[in-house]
């Protein structure tokens, strides 16, 4: 029998961990201080990753830990010792992209399994076997590939022992499979380490060399200045064709990301793959709920358009904005709604849960945790919340009409 296709969350911190897996992830991937890509998304003590695969576990649901990180030499000792301490805990694989770091782990003899990084920019099917020659149980393809080469992949490796991941969702890095060094150019902050900036957003000028001070406008077809600034990937109308074609994991970008992201973003697909009917009017008005710098469906077509860039502006858009959120619910602790943005008494707002999405009106009072009845509530603030709100609900307003 076939095995089920995984739908692969991010997580930043362990709350967030917990929202993906009550919105349907199969597995979670998370950061460990010092060896994960993303410096700045919170990540993981070893005390945390702990908790998190314990909960993962419990939840029927798998942990990845990201150990990405191009290590000088100096640093190996250091990761492969927090490696065999992630085996211990019982890790479900190990995210690298460096093939210093891979020959380590393999001589370790360690349980847990490894999968190679989209910064290995893995695009053809020689080099998935070479990387399971080398003890890869899993290789992420590289975002640069068309649907039709993930198929021409995918033939080739029908009893070959090695599985497949693409990324299907978040945002793109200009680069080639995110191998950038302008950040660490102009900011002293190195991509490939876990510090990008994101340069390739920012606002361009052109200046002559013999009249500095001079900035010139650099125009793309008329249409502005942001020449780097890539779409965000949307590639739910590739799911069925990924799954039917063996890929194993449908990977979703965003460890440094909010609840509200992951609720949104996973209760769409997890929809999808599980053959929900889901129209792509419905699927982008959904997705537009969290910020975005509009959609693509990136090199999944065939090829790359201007229209795949947002060349007027680098700002984000986003058709809601996520007012209040509940905590799970736990035996020890009472669960709250934790206030956003400033809420009233008898307001309508849409409200997302693991079920979907609908419409909720705020009870009239609104009610403390200390029990004192207000009108409204304010950032920060902690109120009870209603019987028929459950765990991990978002509350948000509509920001646009529609």
């Amino acid at each position: 029998m076939a095995l089920k296709t995984e739908l692969l969350a991010p997580a930043g911190n362990l709350e967030r961990l917990k929202w993906a897996v009550a919105y349907g992830a199969d597995a979670v991937y998370f950061g460990v201080a010092d060896f994960s890509l993303r410096s700045y998304a919170g990540n993981f003590t070893l005390d945390d990753a702990r908790v998190g695969l314990d909960y993962l576990h419990a939840n029927g649901c798998k942990g990845y830990v990201t150990l990405n990180i191009y290590p000088f030499s100096d640093e190996y000792d250091a990761l492969m010792r927090t490696a065999a301490e992630l085996d211990e805990m019982g890790a479900d694989a190990f995210i690298v992209s460096d093939l210093g770091v891979m020959r380590g782990l393999s001589q370790l003899n360690l349980r847990t399994p490894i999968h190679v990084s989209t910064q290995a920019n893995t695009t053809s099917w020689q080099t998935v076997l070479a990387y399971r020659d080398l003890g890869a149980k899993r290789v992420n393809l590289a975002r640069e590939l068309s649907l039709e080469q993930i198929k021409t992949i995918q033939s080739r490796l029908d009893g070959e022992q090695v599985e497949t991941e693409v990324f299907i969702h978040g945002s793109v890095c200009f680069s080639y499979s995110g191998r950038c060094a302008i950040s660490d150019y102009l900011t002293g902050r190195i991509a490939n380490r876990g510090e990008c900036t994101q340069p390739c957003r920012w606002n361009y000028t052109l200046m002559e060399e013999k009249r500095p001070g001079q900035h010139f406008p650099v125009f793309e077809d008329e249409r502005g200045l942001y020449l780097f600034n890539s779409r965000d990937l949307a590639l739910f109308q590739y799911v069925p064709e990924l799954v039917d074609c063996g890929v194993a994991s449908l990977k979703i970008e965003g460890r440094m990301k909010n609840v509200h992201y992951l609720a949104a973003v996973l209760s769409v697909y997890r929809a999808v793959l599980d053959g929900q009917p889901m129209p792509e009017e419905t699927a982008y008005k959904l997705l537009g709920r969290v910020s975005n710098r509009g959609y693509t469906a990136g090199f999944m077509k065939g090829k790359i358009t201007a229209d795949d860039y947002e060349t007027s502006t680098h700002r984000y858009q986003a058709t809601s904005v996520m007012v209040a959120s509940t905590t799970e619910q736990t035996s020890g602790d009472q669960r709250v709604c934790k206030v956003k943005n400033t809420i009233q008494a008898s307001e309508q707002l849409e409200l997302l849960t693991p079920l979907g999405v609908s419409t909720y009106t705020l009870p009239n009072p609104l009610v403390t945790v200390e029990g004192e009845s207000i009108d409204h509530a304010n950032n920060q603030d902690a109120i009870v919340p209603p019987d028929d709100l459950p765990p991990f609900a978002v509350l948000r307003r509509v920001t646009e009409a529609e």
